[in-house]
C-alpha cells in the first residue's frame, strides 16, 4: 500500500501536525469564546481562529485569527501576542504534549482576499464582460 506524501519532504503538513493544530485550534478558541482573557480590548472583539500551522517540530504553533466583529485586526494580534505565556500554559494543561509550543498569532486575510475577489466578480465591469462572452458563444 502507498504512502501518501505528507511530511517535511514534501512541504505539506504530517498528520501529527494536523491533529495537534486541531487541537490547539480548539483549546484557544474555547478561551476565547468564554472570554477566559481578562483584557478588555479582547473582550470588545469577536475573534475566530480558523486554522493553527504546526512547525514540524510542533515546538511552534502560529495561530490565525479573524475578527467577525469589532476592532481592528493589527490590534487584536498585539492583544493575544501579549497574553501568548498564558495561553500557552493553557495550552500545556489542555493539550498532552511533551512540551508546549511557542504560540505565534497572525491575522488570517484569507476571507479578505476573498471577499475583494467576490466583490470584483460582482462589479458592473466583469458582468459586462461577461455578458460578451455569452453573447458570442
Amino acid at each position: 500500500m502507498a504512502r501518501k506524501n505528507s511530511g517535511p519532504a514534501s512541504g505539506l503538513p504530517s498528520q501529527r501536525q494536523l491533529r495537534v493544530g486541531e487541537l490547539i485550534r480548539h483549546v484557544i478558541a474555547e478561551i476565547l469564546a468564554r472570554s477566559e482573557i481578562a483584557d478588555p480590548e479582547l473582550e470588545a472583539m469577536m475573534i475566530t481562529v480558523p486554522e493553527v500551522r504546526m512547525s514540524p517540530d510542533l515546538q511552534h504553533a502560529t495561530i490565525f485569527v479573524t475578527l467577525t466583529t469589532g476592532g481592528d485586526a493589527s490590534d487584536a494580534v498585539k492583544a493575544l501576542s501579549r497574553h501568548a505565556k498564558w495561553l500557552r500554559g493553557q495550552v500545556a494543561h489542555k493539550v498532552n504534549l511533551r512540551f508546549a509550543p511557542e504560540l505565534r498569532f497572525r491575522y488570517d486575510t484569507r476571507f479578505d482576499e476573498t471577499a475583494r475577489i467576490d466583490a470584483l466578480l460582482r462589479s458592473p465591469e466583469v458582468a459586462r464582460d461577461l455578458k460578451r462572452d455569452d453573447d458570442e458563444a
